[in-house]
């Protein structure tokens, strides 16, 4: 896999590959993915990278029936790679670290969209267990949350140019320190327990084990 930044048509591809791929309950755009990617490397504890792509896509049911096996491994080795340079922002070149946020073009003047950066970020601090954060940390977060949860935008309507502006500032600092956080103070990951089924199986009943067998035939002997 290669290293470093991802070049302007590596990063273009990726959002054209998201967008092509994409459904209601997917990552929108490589902006969206940046959040989400800055805030699992940010995480009180690893996540399995099979846990994350799934959840890049909105599930297990909604993973693209890729064109071919290179525009998977492509996608996935981009993915990787950005997600390399974010981390060795974050950890060894902070005053590197920015946000990828979205701009829009507006009466010939160039807007930054936060939104789409927040919203991944927030879904990557809903894959694991951001609980017990000190009240400086949870004002943080609450600085990205502001921009990344629908709830908050009836407040955002009412903020004046320069409280909107001074928000978005704060976004950077706020995610460079809730990673030196989580580095600080990492959490074991939750176990996740066996589900127990207490449902008595009939002999004749076909076989919990998936074989297509009867019960008594299988996994009964």
């Amino acid at each position: 896999m290669k290293t470093g930044p991802l070049n302007e048509s590596e990063l273009e591809w990726l959002d054209d590959t998201l967008a092509t791929y994409g459904n209601e309950k997917s990552v929108i755009d490589v902006s969206e993915l940046d959040g989400m990617l800055t805030a699992i490397l940010s995480a009180p504890h690893d996540i399995e990278p099979a846990d994350w792509l799934l959840a890049v896509w909105g599930g297990a049911d909604a993973v693209p029936r890729w064109k071919d096996e290179r525009e998977r491994d492509r996608f996935i080795n981009l993915t990787l790679q950005h997600m390399s340079d974010i981390a060795e922002r974050l950890g060894e070149y902070p005053d590197q670290f920015e946000p990828l946020f979205g701009t829009r073009e507006e009466e010939g003047q160039i807007l930054t969209i936060v939104e789409e950066w927040c919203f991944g970020y927030m879904r990557g601090v809903a894959l694991a267990d951001w609980s017990g954060l000190p009240d400086d940390q949870q004002r943080a977060l609450d600085a990205i949350a502001l921009h990344g949860k629908e709830e908050h935008f009836e407040r955002l309507d009412t903020f004046t140019a320069d409280e909107f502006i001074d928000s978005i500032e704060q976004i950077a600092p706020a995610a460079l320190s809730l990673f030196d956080y989580w580095t600080a103070h990492p959490k074991a990951p939750v176990v996740q327990q066996p589900v127990r089924n207490d449902a008595k199986i009939g002999r004749n009943d076909p076989c919990p084990c998936g074989s297509g067998k009867k019960y008594k035939n299988c996994c009964q002997k």
